[in-house]
């Protein structure tokens, strides 16, 4: 099965170890991986601040991108959502709507690829800890992937797993918001690592690489023990 990896601009320019644990997981679950290095960002900063007419040049760039892929799989939920929000914002338009749909309909979070098309549950990891899970807004609420990470999680041979309290509330990140509404921000994300801390957990786990960020970089300030690792680095784990 052929992969097209659309990598982000936070795993590209931050975290280029999620990347390689994405292209080294799919790989070893028979996926052939490409990675057009003509990929931009998706537009979605620009959009979310009002900039509509403006990013959508840079989805154009995306869908133009991702026109010939098989596949799309993303290593974040909210970008991957991003490609599901095309086909709206291009209803009304006839050359780029039919295109947008298009990449839209093959578009996967990375572990819902895994789960729904690849039809695996066991990737055959190991990891060896107490974690527990972040779950984010885009990919929870919007995507509708829920399941997916812990049917993944609880195969990993090594692992113990403790749910978050208020998992399901936003850790303050939203993009632009936490920029925009520092102080608001700051009190839901030490919330956040408030609850992770009340796990127990050595290490949270997340999906997205902006609440990674958010919680990690807060996590560090606090001085705090706990690690943050993104999904894929703990599914490629042996």
């Amino acid at each position: 099965m052929k992969v097209t990896l659309f990598a982000t601009c936070l795993v590209d320019m931050f975290n280029s170890n999620v990347g390689k644990a994405t292209v080294e997981l799919l790989e070893r679950l028979g996926c052939e991986v490409d990675f057009p290095e003509s990929q931009i960002c998706c537009g979605q900063p620009a959009y979310n601040s009002g900039y509509v007419k403006e990013s959508k040049e840079a989805m154009k760039k995306m869908i133009d991108t991702f026109s010939e892929a098989e596949y799309v799989v993303s290593p974040s939920g909210s970008c991957a959502l991003m490609f599901h929000e095309y086909p709206q914002l291009f209803s009304d338009d006839p050359k780029w709507g039919p295109k947008a749909r298009e990449l839209a309909n093959k578009t996967y979070e990375l572990t819902q690829f895994i789960v729904d098309v690849l039809k695996v549950e066991d990737v055959g990891a190991t990891f060896d800890g107490k974690v527990t899970l972040h779950t984010s807004c885009h990919m929870t609420r919007l995507l509708g992937i829920k399941e997916a990470p812990m049917k993944l999680l609880k195969n990993v041979k090594g692992l113990e797993f403790t749910e978050l309290p208020g998992k399901h509330n936003c850790c303050g990140f939203g993009g632009t918001f936490s920029v925009k509404m520092t102080a608001i921000s700051e009190q839901m994300v030490d919330e956040k690592v408030q609850h992770a801390e009340e796990t127990g957990a050595d290490v949270l786990i997340g999906a997205d690489c902006g609440c990674l960020m958010n919680i990690g970089g807060r996590i560090d300030r606090k001085e705090k023990p706990m690690k943050v690792m993104h999904i894929a680095e703990i599914l490629n784990s042996r």
